[in-house]
């Protein structure tokens, strides 16, 4: 199972930004742990910028089976990022480090998860292998 693995902006800043809501791992921890599991072809990409997630999002149709994505901030703005996640035929899966229904209230509605097969949100940066898993159980 070939899983591409997003995160939006700021998310390269995990471990330093605000780590008593997003802990102390870094991106690169994130991704050694997910390739620890041995359960799926990953690969990760990050970026701060909603044009080259859409991007990505598109080359991925025909290529991988599943996404996982952190779109950050752009979860609960970016109409784009919804509709290319649309237009994407496998799964997908979001995931929040933090538990974004306990924070502002702008945080609490998300347009990805209106496309999204699973949500995982409060685990910290535990949420990533919790999907990668769920989606090679089903793959």
């Amino acid at each position: 199972m070939k899983i591409l693995i997003l995160n939006g902006p700021n998310l390269n800043l995990l471990g330093q930004r605000e780590p008593e809501i997003y802990g102390s791992d870094t991106l690169a921890d994130v991704e050694a742990t997910c390739r620890a599991l041995d359960a799926a072809d990953l690969t990760f990409r990050q970026s701060n910028h909603e044009g080259q997630l859409v991007d990505w999002i598109q080359e991925a149709r025909g290529d991988a089976d599943a996404i996982v994505i952190n779109p950050g901030a752009y979860s609960h703005t970016s109409i784009a990022i919804l509709d290319a996640l649309n237009a994407f035929e496998g799964k997908v899966v979001e995931v929040h480090v933090s538990n974004i229904h306990r924070r502002e209230a702008f945080r609490h509605h998300s347009h990805v998860s209106g496309r999204a097969d699973a949500v995982i949100a409060g685990l910290g940066v535990a949420g990533y292998p919790v999907a990668v898993r769920w989606l090679a159980d089903r793959g």
